[in-house]
Parts: structure tokens; sequence; C-alpha cells
């Protein structure tokens, strides 16, 4: 072989010099960019922060205005852009003595207005009635969690699923029988003592549905009070063995069981004609946390405009009452007070109280369904970029599981084969077999925005661990 003549040795590391610098050069163009690109990013993201944060700063001082306008002495003190303080005004009685604690009940309270906005404007998507879809598609539906829904099961899960369906089948649809948007104007009545001072009942029974809790009686007795109409009951399972005595003469009257089924509901529904179902919900970890905060969160997931009665929300009161019972002890009612009020002021609910009929409502002071968007939107994009979330993951973005089910309307109406004559007269297809084009024009308008996913909460109080079950799509009909 020949040697390598001497003179092109020189060449040769002259080339891997510049070829080094070249590489140099370009990792270093490359890092410059990415600098600059990253710096652009997050000054844009600090930006768009910015806006955020005024957009929910600007909403605070419409809630905090709001409170001062409708909040009776009940005071909002902002922290910051969605942290405030309700405060009540000195010299306010705290007579709930909390033995646990061995004190009484405070007088002010601390509240996060941007997890609050995301939670309840969420209830406006949600189905809130257990259904035979989401057992299917939730992972552990029918193994753990149809357990969880049975008292006195006599087994630890459903892997006797048999055993299971025995309980479940009475009162579990295949598909949400009930629909966002469904209605426009939903009463939800409570049981206060406070209804006996007004004459609310022409006006309760004006809205397109009513929700009643647990044994609440309604007749001519209390008519002027409460009204008449009656088209669902929210109902503990204590309240079973009332149940067929409350529902004399109202057959559609629907009920749904807030927690469990056990043997003597199972019993009584056995012995009525009204469709029954079982709550799908979450457990608030702030405020009221009894039935009437559930009646709530059913009534937002149907209705566009929710007007609450008969829960003693005015200042001034001692003892918690009922309006067909003696006095009992109840609920916290400051910190119940103090987050309806909140509630009212971020347009989730209108509250109709004694002192508040001495006055025109007109709502003017609560702030805009624009406004409570745009804060929304803005609490949204926030929670996003402190998890730092990636993308615009949309409308279904806090979907966790996901799922396909049927056509709309379509699997078995609830109800077991061995129904008595009495319950097969129930009238459960007036909901499960309701043709969607007999739907509220604003429901299927919503149906076609959500592209006919149905949204089901799965544990506990967070926001982003829905249950999405995509039905086959129906195409638009003008």
């Amino acid at each position: 072989m020949r040697p390598l003549h001497p003179s092109s040795r020189p060449s040769s590391n002259r080339m891997r010099f510049t070829l080094f610098h070249l590489i140099c050069a370009a990792v270093f163009f490359s890092l410059f960019v990415f600098g600059i690109q990253s710096s652009l990013f997050a000054g844009s993201r600090r930006i768009s922060n910015n806006i955020n944060i005024q957009i929910l700063s600007d909403f605070q001082s419409s809630v905090q205005q709001c409170m001062a306008n409708r909040g009776f002495g009940i005071t909002a003190h902002i922290i910051d852009h969605c942290k405030l303080i309700l405060k009540f005004p000195e010299g306010t009685n705290s007579t709930w003595f909390n033995t646990q604690f061995k004190k009484f009940e405070a007088l002010e309270y601390s509240y996060d207005v941007c997890e609050t906005i995301l939670l309840w404007e969420q209830y406006r998507n949600i189905t809130t009635v257990l259904t035979r879809e989401y057992l299917d598609v939730r992972p552990d539906g029918w193994l753990n969690y149809a357990a969880k829904r049975i008292a006195q099961l006599g087994a630890k899960d459903c892997s006797n699923r048999t055993l299971c369906e025995e309980h479940l089948n009475l009162l579990l649809p295949a598909k949400p029988p009930f629909h966002p948007r469904q209605f426009q104007t939903c009463a939800v009545v409570g049981n206060s003592g406070d209804l006996l001072k007004t004459e609310f009942g022409e006006e309760i029974d004006s809205h397109d549905v009513v929700i009643r809790e647990n044994e609440a009686p309604v007749n001519k007795k209390y008519a002027k009070y409460v009204g008449l109409k009656r088209d669902f009951r929210l109902v503990v399972r204590g309240a079973a063995r009332n149940m067929v005595t409350i529902l004399n003469g109202s057959d559609d009257e629907v009920l749904i069981i807030k927690s469990v089924t056990h043997r003597d509901f199972n019993a009584m529904i056995k012995s009525i004609q009204n469709p029954v179902y079982l709550f799908q919900g979450i457990v608030l970890r702030r405020g009221a946390k009894g039935t009437g905060m559930k009646s709530i969160e059913l009534a937002l997931s149907m209705c566009d405009i929710v007007d609450i009665y008969g829960f003693t929300v005015d200042p001034g009161y001692t003892e918690w009452t009922r309006y067909f019972s003696t006095p009992r002890k109840g609920h916290n009612p400051l910190q119940g007070r103090a987050y309806y009020q909140l509630l009212e002021c971020l347009g989730v609910i209108r509250i109709h109280s004694p002192m508040r009929a001495e006055r025109k409502q007109d709502w003017s002071d609560v702030p805009s369904r624009a406004m409570i968007s745009r804060a929304h939107a803005a609490a949204l994009r926030l929670r996003k970029g402190q998890a730092d979330q990636a993308g615009d993951l949309g409308q279904f973005g806090n979907c966790k599981v996901w799922g396909n089910g049927g056509p709309e309307n379509s699997g078995p109406i609830s109800g077991s084969p061995d129904m008595s004559d009495l319950r097969r007269n129930s009238n459960y297809s007036k909901w499960e077999a309701m043709p969607f084009e007999s739907l509220r024009r604003e429901a299927r308008d919503h149906y076609f925005q959500m592209e006919g996913v149905s949204m089901y909460k799965m544990d506990g109080n967070k926001l982003d661990d829905l249950v999405c079950v995509r039905h086959s799509f129906l195409k638009s009909k003008e």
C-alpha cells in the first residue's frame, strides 16, 4: 500500500477542525433559538396568566358587591383573585355548639371561588342518576362500586353479579333518563319552617319542575305555602318506612334515593308505581352537606334556572324548624347560609325567603351569565396551567375514563323480570324512552354541543375524574 502523502494530513486536520466548529455553532444556534422560544413562551404564558387573573379579580369584585347587596350583613373580604372570606356582622348569634370541637359555630368562612365555580358549572353538563352504562364503563363498576350502593348485601363485592342485579334492576336505567337543560326553571323546596311565613305556593307551582325532599307533605293544608306540584323527590334511606303514605296520589313523582338502596327500600319500591332511581353525585367538602345540597346538584344537572325555597337563609333564627313538624337539631345554619349566599352570587341558584319576599327580586346585582362564563374559562385555564397540562383539552379534558354506549333510548327499561302488576304500570318509559325530538330545544342543542357524550362523577370531590360515555351520535334535524 502506498503511504499517505505528508501534505494531505494538515488538510484533513483542517476539515475535522472546521466540522467541529460547525457542529458547535449549530448546537449553539439551536440552544439560542430554544432559549428565545422558551422566553417568548414564558412571556406569553405570563401575559395569559395576568389576563386570567384580571378577569377573576373583576369577577371577585362583582361577587363582593353582590354579597353586600344580598347577604343581609354578610360581607366578602377578597384575599386574592380566587380566595375570599365571608364574615357575619358582629353581634350575630352563634347558637350551634359543635360537640366534637367543643366550640360554637364560627362567624367567618374561607372559600376558593375558582374551585367553587369550576365545581358547580360542571354540574350543568353531567348526569346525576346512576345508570347501567356507568357501571359497565367504570373499571370496578360492577365488582366493587355496585356493592357500595347496596346496603345489607351480605357480600363484600358483586362477584355474584346476579345477586347485585336483583337489588339494582328495580332502579337502574340503561342510559341517563334525564338530560342537561331539559327544563328551563326548577324549584327546589326545602323543609324549613320559614315557608309558613310566606305564601310561595303558586310561585313554586309555576316552575317547569318542582323537587321536594324526604317526607315533606304536599296537601291542601300547606298548598298556599309550598304548592301542590310534585315532580321529583330526593330521599334518604331512613324515609322508606313512610314513603308509601307520603306518595299517596302522586304515582308519577320520581323518587331519587340519595345514597344506597337496601331491603326496606326494595320492599317499598315494589308497593308503589313511582319511577325510582339512585343519585350519582359527590360529597361536598364545604358548606351544607345535607339533602338540600344534593337537590340543588340534581336540579342544576337538568335545569337552566334553579330557585330554592325553604332553606332557612335569613338572619335571626335560633332553631332549626320544619314546616310540618316540631323543631329539631340540624346542619350548621351559619355555614350553610354563607355557602348558599355565595352560590347565589356565583349564579348557581336564586334564593327565595321571607325577608327577600319583602323586596323586588330582579337579580341584577348577580354577575351575568357572560361574566360567569368568562370567569369559569379563566379559572379553567389557570388550573390547567398550574397542572402543566399541554394543549387545549376542550370540553372533555376532565374525562378520566372513556367508554362507548349504544344509541339514545336503547337498552332495557328499569325494572325486574318479576315485577308486580302494580310496578308494570310505573311510568319509567316517560323518561327512559322519551323520543329525542320531544326534548326541549336547548337540551337537544346541548346534546350536539357535547357530541352525544354523557358525563358522570366518579369519586370524591375531584374536578378531573369524570366517567364519559360516548353514544351513537344522532344527526341534527333542522
